[in-house]
């Protein structure tokens, strides 16, 4: 049954507005994440012992992810309050201006103690923007699709992550192999933070111009938003909550690994120069953009909690194929490896948009979505990175990493398991449509372990 009626157009406009937001808040957040391995070590927090220089600056990636439970808790709170729109706009400026200011930050050898700080906070900025685009991001595009497609209309917004990664580290590729080495630590890299200003006045320039969902204004018109969403989900829909965070976990583990800490594993301990790093997630990016729609289609025809946890087997098992794969120096096991790694984590991202908002009913959809999201994304990404570097350290192996990354992987099949299917009953009280007389469940979305 479809609840919306939301024309053809609309949706298309919808899915390119969720999908092209995001892609550019992505390029942002990737861009630092890029740089956080490859650059930051060196220009914000030099250290006689390069390692430590790594540690710390993946401690400041960790931190854009920490502050997105704040974000999902002021923006998702006010995308039930007063809609998604709204939202969408003032998380793109948020993240933009943090970006392109970094882009300006003196180094430590400029203003010493001053410049890591100055990082420290940009990064909590760009964090709070990310935690509140996430869930709204997801809830535009699916609230104007229909209700026997939306994974594939949940699936617009996780494309952002590798569009935003592909621009991010093209951008990269392409400014520093035009420079020295020596221009591109000392000025090259910030051109690539600087571009943030362009990408967000043309993210702007489609988001200013959206209406809000159906089901968001159907809600404002009732005066049925709640007055105090997030203490009603954690009272109400808590199951939920912890269903859609846990699924969350294994794949933000699995994209650190193959996005963020890569570079360092592979150029410093391998030994792989740092473009064949980028041209490798590039291609890896690039297959996902195509991957992870399908992907999300995919689970409109067979049980979304399947799709999602065979991708998450998967995922466990990767790891220890993909570091005994690169050891050898290989550039085309390099580029398998993550490619591989990257498509795996498609079957698990496609699906997650789609399952998380199936976790909330209408009116705390969006707090709900955000702090799932969030909190997911707190204890998998924002760790992850920091503690792979922290494990190898201490091991010298590559073993304990992949055991980490098997248990978060584990965590979210725990996720998929206790989460609920979407009730289209739920969308139609709002939206004046009459319920199907059958189970909420569609065929394709029965339970399943």
């Amino acid at each position: 049954m479809t609840v919306s009626s939301v024309s053809p157009r609309d949706k298309r406009k919808a899915f390119s507005a969720s999908l092209v937001g995001t892609s550019l808040e992505w390029y942002d957040f990737a861009i630092y994440s890029a740089a956080a391995a490859l650059l930051f070590p060196r220009l914000f927090f030099p250290s006689s012992d390069s390692f430590t220089g790594v540690i710390l600056a993946f401690s400041t990636y960790a931190v854009g992810y920490i502050a997105r439970p704040l974000g999902a808790l002021i923006f998702g709170r006010l995308g039930d309050r007063i809609g998604r729109k709204h939202v969408l706009v003032a998380t793109l400026v948020l993240i933009g201006a943090a970006t392109f200011l970094i882009g300006l930050l003196p180094t430590y050898e400029t203003i010493g103690f001053w410049a890591p700080v100055i990082l420290v906070l940009l990064r909590l900025a760009q964090g709070i923007g990310v935690g509140g685009e996430l869930g709204v991001a997801v809830l535009y595009s699916n609230e104007n699709g229909d209700s026997a497609r939306r994974g594939f209309w949940s699936s617009a917004s996780q494309v952002g992550p590798p569009a935003g990664n592909l621009l991010a580290n093209a951008a990269l590729a392409v400014i520093s192999g035009s420079l020295s080495d020596e221009a591109f630590f000392s000025w090259g890299w910030r051109i690539a933070f600087l571009l943030s200003a362009v990408l967000v006045a043309f993210g702007l320039w489609i988001r200013i111009r959206l209406e809000d969902t159906p089901i968001a204004a159907a809600i404002q018109a009732r005066g049925d938003q709640s007055d105090a969403p997030l203490r009603e989900v954690f009272r109400t829909e808590s199951r939920g909550l912890v269903a859609a965070a846990f699924s969350r976990i294994g794949p933000d583990v699995t994209y650190a690994l193959f996005t963020v800490f890569v570079y360092t594993y592979a150029t410093m301990i391998v030994g792989f120069e740092r473009s064949q790093v980028l041209i490798a997630v590039l291609i890896g990016s690039g297959v996902q953009i195509i991957l992870i729609p399908c992907a999300g289609a995919l689970t409109d025809k067979f049980n979304r909690r399947l799709v999602f946890g065979v991708a998450a087997a998967a995922a466990a098992i990767w790891p220890f194929i993909f570091f005994p794969l690169i050891e050898g120096g290989s550039g085309l096991g390099l580029t398998l490896g993550i490619v591989t790694g990257l498509i795996i984590h498609s079957g698990m991202y496609g699906p997650q948009g789609a399952f998380i908002t199936d976790q909330f009913s209408p009116r705390l959809r969006s707090t709900g979505s955000s702090m799932g999201f969030a909190i997911g994304s707190t204890f998998g990404g924002a760790i992850a990175p920091l503690a792979f570097a922290a494990l190898f350290e201490k091991t010298h192996t590559w073993v304990p990493i992949a055991v980490y990354i098997a248990l978060a992987c584990a965590v979210s099949i725990i996720g998929m398991i206790i989460g609920r299917d979407y009730k289209a009953s739920e969308d139609a009280q709002y939206l004046g449509a009459k319920a199907e007389a059958t189970p909420t469940a569609s065929p394709a979305q029965s339970p399943s372990a």
